[in-house]
């Protein structure tokens, strides 16, 4: 029984890293085309 649960909690686990992860690098994008990120997009950029 608590194979099962321990496999849904190490899946939910790893996909909130994954979310963490991928805010972190599209904040370093925006920051490297000089924008800002204000609520989830990239405001101010220069392409």
């Amino acid at each position: 029984m608590f194979r099962p649960v321990r496999t849904l909690v190490l899946m939910a686990v790893i996909f909130l890293v994954g979310l963490f992860y991928e805010r972190h690098q599209h904040q370093e994008r925006c920051a490297a085309a000089g924008g800002t990120v204000q609520d989830g997009l990239c405001r101010g950029e220069t392409e």
